[in-house]
């Protein structure tokens, strides 16, 4: 195997000592040192393919320019844009995003924390899992610089980005309700996790608000969603005095359910209108333009970012905590 290039060998090659190479190559400009020594030192560094040894450099800054991201499910579209505009927004910053997906389980959230943390990230951006506050807490005793994205723990001092997730949800029931719609369904995670509780929490009392007391509310499983969906959306159908209407919580809850109401030949919103929390590619596809709560994430990714790097340059400053609104977008899926 090929040495790697050392700065030893470009001192050498330059004849100058390794200080004045070190110095040339991580000062970049205004170095004190000749335009013709800098000029052959960085020639040299290039012949030779230098490298750079990020370790050594960290270890020497005290930083390593990296972010750990850790979201539910990067393969959920929802999830997949914030890495995106993470990735973006965090490069303007200078730094590189190394993420992974906990699968909303807090032992792998644990896991990806521990390996993150071996590789020396300066801060964490984090959608967390239901179960790991006390991982959020151990981060926080290791003064370790963090936001939490999407979801927070109310009783936990942190900065977090998130949305109105109350307010978005009563809109998006009032909504149905304003349409002549009375007998509405919910299809929700079971979760004890703040912002799913928020959105249940706001569905009921824009009901409560219209006088409506009866409340159908399907808390499905992470882990047996197809299942549950369509089990959900059976019971609603069949009941003695079926829903005509269904608000499905998350894009995917809502696109898992689309597909089976389309199977079931239940047409929308002729016979139940639909409203979906989020919104996915993969609604531009189906027949009835939908209307559905739209998040800025955006807004919400790139602020996450500008949090993280502001405390990670000043570890006192105060907390921020965020909370954005969301649009709801109107399509024909409402009666």
């Amino acid at each position: 195997m090929k040495k790697r290039v050392s700065l030893k060998d470009i001192a050498k090659e330059a004849g100058v000592s390794i200080a004045t190479v070190s110095y040339v190559l991580s000062k970049q400009n205004n170095t004190g040192i000749s335009r013709e020594v800098t000029e052959r030192i960085k020639r040299i560094a290039a012949e030779l393919n230098y490298r750079p040894n990020q370790i050594a450099k960290s270890l020497q800054s005290g930083k390593s320019h990296t972010i750990g991201l850790i979201v539910a499910d990067i393969s959920n579209p929802f999830f997949a844009l914030i890495a995106r505009i993470v990735e973006d927004e965090a490069k303007k910053h200078g730094y590189t995003v190394i993420f992974g997906s906990s699968d909303e389980k807090a032992s792998k959230s644990a896991d990806l924390i521990k390996f993150l943390l071996n590789r020396q990230v300066d801060g964490f951006i984090i959608a967390p899992a239901e179960g790991s506050k006390d991982q959020i807490e151990y981060l926080k005793a290791q003064n370790v610089p963090l936001v939490l994205i999407d979801r927070y723990f109310p009783k936990l001092e942190t900065n977090y980005v998130v949305i109105e997730n109350y307010l978005a949800s009563f809109e998006a029931t009032g909504r149905l309700l304003a349409n002549g719609n009375n007998r509405i369904g919910m299809v929700a995670y079971a979760t004890e996790m703040q912002h799913m509780q928020e959105r249940i929490r706001g569905y009921r009392d824009a009901l409560a608000q219209d006088g409506i007391s009866d409340t159908f509310v399907h808390e499905i499983k992470f882990s047996a969603i197809q299942s549950e969906v369509e089990g959900a959306v059976d019971q609603m159908l069949n009941m003695n005095d079926p829903v005509d209407a269904i608000f499905f919580a998350t894009n995917t809850l809502g696109i898992i359910g689309l597909k089976y109401l389309n199977r079931l030949k239940v047409s929308i919103p002729k016979d139940v209108s639909v409203i979906v929390f989020d919104e996915s590619e993969a609604f531009d596809f189906f027949y009835c333009p939908l209307t559905y709560v739209k998040q800025p994430l955006h807004d919400m990714a790139k602020k996450a970012v500008e949090v993280l790097v502001e405390q990670i340059a000043d570890p006192n400053k105060g907390f921020h905590k965020i909370k954005l609104g969301a649009k709801l977008v109107l399509g024909d899926s409402c009666a």
